[in-house]
């Protein structure tokens, strides 16, 4: 006679997000990349002729407003269902029934 107990249902998170570490990892990267541009943008406004030399300028003003941005706009909340918990009714228990009718 087949055994009839069911196998255990194996759960999966599929809208699980990155860990704190790898996310913390990312937005540092971006942010450091954003500093190396504006470094670029200063030593280039000191190089570069005049009507470059203002764009460069402007955008190393503007790059480290935009770099905050960017490195903080991590970890939001997902806007999807999230994970699926299932709740299982429970057994019924042998034994003596209790009367809750009092």
């Amino acid at each position: 006679m087949p055994d009839r107990r069911a196998d255990p249902e194996v759960h999966r998170i599929t809208d699980a997000g990155v860990s704190l570490s790898q996310d913390q990892r990312g937005r540092e990267s971006r942010y450091l990349w954003s500093m190396g541009i504006r470094t670029v943008c200063f030593i280039g406004a000191v190089i570069a002729p005049s009507p470059w030399r203002w764009l460069l300028v402007v955008g190393a003003l503007v790059l480290p407003y935009i770099a905050v941005v960017i490195a903080n706009a991590g970890r939001e909340r997902s806007t999807s269902g999230g994970v699926e918990v299932v709740v299982h009714q429970p057994r019924r228990m042998l034994g003596r029934r209790r009367d809750t009718s009092l």
